[in-house]
Formats: C-alpha cells, sequence, structure tokens
C-alpha cells in the first residue's frame, strides 16, 4: 500500500492555475495531472489545503493504490487497508465508485464490495443513497486495472464558502472566480469593479484576497469526521493570524437588477468584508470608475444559451466596451464568457485569450487586455 498522498480537484482547464495556488500555499510537490494536481502529505495537508486553497473543488487523500483485474481481488486488497485508522465506528461512510477501461466494469459492485470490506473492519454504517455532506465519503476509482481508493476529506464542494445564502441564476462558483482572478494577476493590492456583480462573488472574492482572508474559515469539512482528526490543532490553524486590513480602498460592484445588489450586500456582510465592499444599483450606461487609482474590472456577463440569445446579446457587451474605453483609461479588463464574437462585440483590445476552462457544461475563456488608453 502506498503512502498517504493529495489529490486536489479542479475543472479541466485550471490544472495549471491549482499547482501555482498549491505551491504558493506551501503544499509540496505540486504536479498537475488531469482534472487536477497531485501534492505529497497526509491529514496535515489535507486540512491546509481545505482551508486554504481558493481554486480547488475538493481534496482527496489517497490512502491506497494497487491491481485489481477481478471482484474478489478488489475484496481481497481493500482489506488490507487500515480503514480503522482513518474511520470511526460511530460515523457513517459512503462508498463512490467509477470503472473505466478495467476488466471491474460494474461500479455498484465495485462499491459494494469496498463498502462491505470497510464496514467490517471498522463497524461503521454504510449511509446508502445518502449525499456527499450526510457521510464520509469514499472514493473508488479503477482505471485500466488500477484500482486507486481516496477519502473525500472536504465534504461539500469547496466552492461553499459558507457566506453566501443568497444567490441568483447562474451564478459563478467562488472557486473559478478565484481562478480568473488569479489569471489577471490580481494579488489584493488593486480596487476591483464587477458592473455585473450578480450575488457579489467576484467582488467578495477579491476583497478577501486584500484582507488575507482563508476561504474556508466559516464551514465544515468532512475530515473533521475522520478517526485521527486533532480538534485542538485544527481548532488553532482555522484562527489563523488576523485579518489585515487592505491598502487598497475598496471593491465595487453593481447590477441593475436591485435584488441582485441586495443579495451581494448580504453575501459580503456574512463574508465579513462589508467595510471594503460597496455595491450600487444601476445599468451599464451610468457604470464610472470609483475615485482610486486605476485597478481591474473583471465580468461575468450573460452568454446566452442559444444563437438568437446570443445574437441579442451583442448590444449589451458593445456598450460594455464603450463605458470602459470612455471612462476607464489605466484600468485593466477581464471577461468570462463562451463566445469569442462577444468578446469581439466589446472592442476591447483583448490579448490571447486563455485555454477553455469547463463551467455549467460550458467551455469558457478569459479574456484580458492592458491598461486601457486614457
Amino acid at each position: 500500500m502506498d503512502a498517504p498522498s493529495l489529490f486536489l480537484v479542479c475543472p479541466p482547464g485550471l490544472e495549471a492555475v491549482l499547482a501555482e495556488e498549491a505551491a504558493a500555499l506551501g503544499l509540496a510537490d505540486p504536479r498537475p495531472l488531469p482534472g487536477g494536481v497531485a501534492v505529497a502529505g497526509g491529514l496535515a495537508a489535507a486540512r491546509q489545503a481545505n482551508l486554504g486553497l481558493r481554486t480547488a473543488t475538493r481534496v482527496l487523500l489517497r490512502v491506497a493504490t494497487f491491481r485489481a483485474l477481478h471482484l474478489a481481488q478488489l475484496d481481497k486488497r481493500a482489506r488490507r487497508v487500515d480503514w480503522a485508522a482513518h474511520l470511526r465506528a460511530d460515523y457513517p461512510f459512503s462508498v463512490e465508485a467509477s470503472c473505466k477501461a478495467s476488466r471491474i466494469y460494474h461500479q455498484g459492485a465495485a462499491s459494494q464490495r469496498v463498502a462491505r470490506a470497510i464496514a467490517e473492519a471498522t463497524g461503521a454504517t454504510e449511509a446508502r443513497g445518502a449525499g456527499p455532506e450526510a457521510a464520509l465519503k469514499v472514493m473508488v476509482r479503477i482505471e485500466d486495472d488500477l484500482a486507486t481508493l481516496s477519502l473525500d476529506t472536504s465534504g461539500a464542494p469547496l466552492h461553499r464558502r459558507g457566506y453566501k445564502q443568497a444567490i441568483g441564476p447562474a451564478p459563478l462558483r467562488e472557486t473559478l472566480a478565484a481562478a480568473f482572478l488569479r489569471l489577471t494577476g490580481y494579488d489584493g493590492r488593486e480596487a476591483v469593479v464587477d458592473p455585473m456583480c450578480g450575488s457579489g462573488t467576484f467582488v467578495i472574492e477579491a476583497a478577501e484576497i486584500a484582507a488575507g482572508l482563508a476561504p474556508g474559515r466559516a464551514r465544515p469539512f468532512a475530515f473533521e469526521s475522520l478517526a485521527v482528526q486533532d480538534p485542538a490543532a485544527w481548532a488553532a490553524e482555522r484562527a489563523g493570524p488576523a485579518p489585515s486590513v487592505p491598502e487598497v480602498p475598496g471593491f465595487f460592484g453593481a447590477d441593475r437588477d436591485a435584488g441582485a445588489v441586495a443579495m451581494s450586500r448580504e453575501n459580503a456582510a456574512r463574508a465579513g468584508v462589508a467595510a471594503t465592499t460597496r455595491f450600487a444599483c444601476h445599468a451599464i450606461s451610468d457604470l464610472t470608475p470609483p475615485e482610486t487609482a486605476p485597478g481591474l474590472v473583471i465580468v461575468n456577463p450573460p452568454y446566452g444559451a442559444r444563437i438568437g440569445e446570443r445574437q441579442a446579446l451583442g448590444p449589451l457587451y458593445a456598450a460594455l466596451g464603450r463605458v470602459l474605453t470612455e471612462r476607464f483609461g489605466g484600468w485593466r479588463m477581464a471577461l468570462v464568457t463562451s463566445e469569442a464574437g462577444l468578446a469581439r462585440a466589446t472592442a476591447l483590445p483583448f490579448t490571447a485569450p486563455s485555454p477553455p476552462i469547463s463551467h455549467g457544461g460550458l467551455k469558457v475563456r478569459l479574456w484580458q487586455t492592458a491598461p486601457l488608453k486614457a
């Protein structure tokens, strides 16, 4: 059996971004792989990753890797894992299996074999049909006859920071917002404006980064129910250093929907960044730069699911481009969209877009400019 290691999951297209963030956080030996980043370390590193990573979707603790050519072999080798060292008898677990290009192809049978091995080793109860937040989830991946057994140390996906109780339609996940901010080179030292803020995700994420607030500070994690969890060490780690006061004057969001503006304010208050964020209700045509040094304008406008909708959105993108060109000299611009034609409708001087990134069943790209001419 291999020593424990971690796999940090992220949307396809963001592996390099997550690897860079993992290295900056101090996680050991980050290696981008399809769908995520492998890093060295055990439970302590899993705590650090869950608490501090902004761009990861979840953190998996690898507990075993072995060849399994048939179900009996999977059963036998799964029983060699010291499950009692990881799982508590008084806390339920669930098993989720996936099989690809392997002689073991029945996912249900594979999950049953591993679940039975765990139950007999620990006395814990399998929570059949329970969601990921109702039990500690064991992940079984069998690909090319290689079985990898992991514990999901996160529980609820990591984009659920714990503050966003109010959301609008098609919300941008916090993990994606953080990744897009990172792709722009944002480091918390410049003002940020989002002229179509929705529930405030970009603005709040930027304010948290500037204040040095850990993204996982206000939510529970699945690893808190592991047998080897150290509550005192985790409490001290979660407390962390006191947040800093951002040097930048503030973070600004606007939306023409009054309900969205109200949601943004409520979410910012729950996140603890109400003092440095401002939200206003108005149309793009009324957008003006805040009285700060030029910074970053970043926006996730609607894309349009069908051709007719995309065509109807052209004037909105054009209006955005005109306002920024006329009023935001010196500011950088970043725009998320699945449609190159809509990005071009802004007439802004974008550089080459990012590689495609999975978002809500679509492939989106980040389009950026250098500071706009005054």
